[in-house]
């Protein structure tokens, strides 16, 4: 099984050297992307928690809880 994985890795790493730049262009403006809609949606989530913590909708354990997970969810946060 191990030969097997090293075998489709040198063939993927192979068929990905004929990529042209286009391709590469186009992926990387795809994570870039995708990246930018996480961090968004992180920070409009902790707009949300902070406006439920203020109206007293959520006491602060459940505060600090739902902070952490969108912190470890968000490089930005």
């Amino acid at each position: 099984m191990n030969k097997f994985k090293m075998g489709t890795f040198f063939l993927l790493v192979i068929l990905s050297l004929g990529c042209s730049g286009k391709f590469w262009g186009g992926a990387a403006s795809g994570v870039v992307g995708t990246g930018a809609g996480y961090e968004y949606r992180a920070d409009r989530e902790m707009d949300r928690i902070n406006d439920a913590l203020e109206a007293g909708s959520m006491d602060d354990d459940e505060y600090e809880i739902r902070r952490d997970q969108i912190k470890r969810m968000s490089i930005t946060q």
